[in-house]
């Protein structure tokens, strides 16, 4: 299979989480092979020589991992290419792509691969992080038991930093080709009418978190995958069928462009439907899973 795009890391043949040691090592393996005095091209030998004084710096592997593992490559945003479609189902175990066989060397353990929960909650900011931290360990809680529990290829990873700016990511789930990102809010218990940009109760309205700009850029970085924003609502009292929530023409969740918001008792039938209908829904991309762990905190 040619690859259209590899990262650095796989152009050293190293896991996400070699140490400096390991990247020396594996640049002096790769040199012996890349370096066109020895069989290689000047291409090969530039790639092996780009990823050694990346990945060996660590401020610009700190970088480099927080731009998802696209910055500074001419072929960014280009992944390996999907396996040929079959059909499968979300409830299936995993399918590792590329498969733990001994045939390539793979960038993630694969304890780590197995892993359906990465990383937790942090505390950041001085203002309402009691509250932010309730929400996202109430939300982590939510996806664990809709969405974990039933689809054993599914993953959701915590606290990633934003694409367009110094700001965090709540969540993100990724199944398959598919990718959620999940922000939350809690209001009052009561009646609100969502108009596909404010949570409306009586005369007041309530801005969702803004995540459609991050959004579009987790688009632009993995274009081979279907990304969506989502927002769970929930209330105070941690009710899942509190607060209850109208929704205007057009703005049930769906999984579409917009954003999608859900209360905490609607996430697992909305969430899971547009999560399962991807082409193949079991697979764990070993590289689109090791990119998106580069960019948590």
């Amino acid at each position: 299979m040619s690859r259209q795009y590899r990262t650095h890391y796989e152009v050293l043949q190293i896991e996400v989480t070699a140490t400096s040691q390991q990247v020396k090592a594996a640049y002096r393996r790769a040199v012996r092979t890349a370096h066109p005095d020895h069989g290689g091209s000047a291409e090969d030998f530039r790639r092996v020589s780009e990823a050694y004084q990346t990945l060996i710096d660590p401020a610009l592997r700190k970088a480099y991992d927080r731009s998802y593992a696209s910055a500074g490559s001419p072929s960014a945003g280009f992944s390996t290419p999907r396996p040929t479609a079959q059909t499968s189902s979300a409830s299936e175990l995993p399918v590792f792509v590329p498969a733990f066989d001994g045939s390539t060397t793979p960038v993630l353990s694969l304890e780590l691969a197995s892993r359906q929960i990465h990383g937790a909650p942090r505390k950041r900011g001085l203002f309402g992080a009691q509250a932010r931290l309730v929400r996202e360990a109430r939300t982590i809680e939510l996806v664990q038991q809709q969405i974990l529990n039933r689809y054993p290829a599914a993953r959701i990873l915590n606290g990633l930093h934003s694409p367009v700016d110094n700001s965090y990511l709540d969540h993100v789930v990724m199944m398959g080709y598919r990718l959620a990102v999940i922000g939350s809010m809690m209001v009052p218990e009561g009646a609100y009418r969502w108009n596909g940009s404010t949570l409306v109760h009586g005369s007041r309205g309530v801005e969702p978190p803004k995540i459609l700009s991050a959004v579009h850029a987790l688009g632009r970085i993995f274009p081979e995958c279907t990304v969506s924003g989502w927002i769970v609502v929930q209330s105070p009292s941690g009710n899942p069928y509190q607060p209850v929530i109208d929704y205007t023409r057009g703005n049930e969740p769906d999984g579409g462009p917009g954003l999608n918001l859900v209360g905490a008792a609607r996430l697992g039938r909305d969430l899971g439907s547009f999560l399962a209908v991807g082409e193949t829904p079991n697979v764990v991309d070993l590289q689109l899973l090791s990119r998106l762990l580069g960019g948590m905190y």
